[in-house]
């Protein structure tokens, strides 16, 4: 079968096995180019890329769940699945196990959640990165009628403001595109003023920490979900004086009362102009290296890339 993966620094298609497990094997329809993926195909790792999937097993839509988890320690036990320290076979699919950038994946039982009536699975690929802004505004308690503030105009950021209308907040977008900015208003936002009871940092720098904190309102809250892996600079005294919180934010979780992924694949199916809105350009898989060129060109009117095997 054809397979996403990183040869040389770059995304390529390659013929894979057909996965044999012990768990369903899924057939992929739909996934979707991360932000994360144009990073990590730089660093040569030895499995299929992807980790926003849907598809069908036995003629059932489905999308995959991609973290892996133990199910049994302190933190899956707690709902916190996101940040399981069990033993192996853990991880996350399309970073430690082989991916859904490919015809066919294996995916756990419990990763796989039925499509909701609605949600097509050529958009179903978009309940990854929903879940994502979904988990991010819990961590932040957020309640309806908050004001928010979203920094960053790219897919998550724009699924940010999907997932802040879709929770009942007022929000608005601060994008560096027309493209991004004309997107956001289509999903509800308005343009940035005044203070905010809630920022969220999905643009991974430190200007736009900075605006976050400069943004928020004594007490505020700020969700990090942009990607940084190296070292912040946070200003101490703003954030002592104003009793400001932080909350790192990575993933989703299973709570006893709740599935994030559930809850943002029901606000997808509940409005289907959000991945009209976010889904910008869609390849064949055979095409994966054009889509992955694409998919860095932000000025070029790209916010989401799926790929459809």
């Amino acid at each position: 079968m054809q397979a996403v993966r990183s040869i040389e620094g770059a995304a390529t298609v390659v013929d894979a096995p057909v996965p044999v497990a012990d768990w369903p094997v899924l057939h992929v329809a739909a996934a979707g180019i991360c932000g994360s993926d144009l990073g990590l195909v730089r660093f040569g790792l030895p499995v299929t890329l992807g980790h926003e999937i849907a598809g069908t097993v036995d003629g059932r839509a489905y999308c995959a769940e991609p973290t892996v988890a133990c199910g049994r320690c302190d933190q899956c036990v707690a709902g916190a699945t996101q940040r399981c320290r069990g033993p192996a076979p853990r991880g996350m699919l399309g970073l430690d196990l082989d991916g859904g950038m490919a015809e066919r994946v294996a995916v756990p039982p419990d990763c796989l959640l039925e499509l909701p009536p609605g949600l097509p699975v050529a958009d179903a690929s978009l309940v990854e990165p929903m879940a994502v802004c979904w988990h991010a505004f819990r961590r932040v308690s957020a309640q309806a009628g908050e004001r928010v503030l979203v920094v960053g105009g790219g897919s998550i950021g724009l699924l940010a403001v999907a997932a802040a209308r879709a929770l009942g907040l007022q929000v608005d977008l601060a994008a560096r595109h027309p493209h991004q900015i004309a997107a956001g208003e289509r999903l509800g936002a308005g343009q940035p003023k005044g203070s905010y009871d809630i920022a969220v940092e999905s643009a991974g720098t430190g200007s736009s920490l900075q605006q976050c904190i400069d943004a928020v309102v004594p007490g505020g809250r700020i969700a990090m979900v942009g990607v940084n892996t190296g070292t912040w600079a946070v200003p101490g005294l703003p954030l002592l004086m104003n009793e400001l919180t932080i909350a790192g934010s990575y993933c989703y979780g299973r709570g006893r009362d709740a599935r994030e992924f559930a809850e943002a694949a029901a606000a997808l199916a509940a409005d289907p102009g959000i991945a009209q809105t976010v889904i910008t350009h869609r390849f064949p898989l055979a095409d994966a290296a054009a889509a992955f060129r694409l998919a860095a060109d932000r000025a070029a009117g790209v916010i989401k890339v799926v790929l459809h095997p």
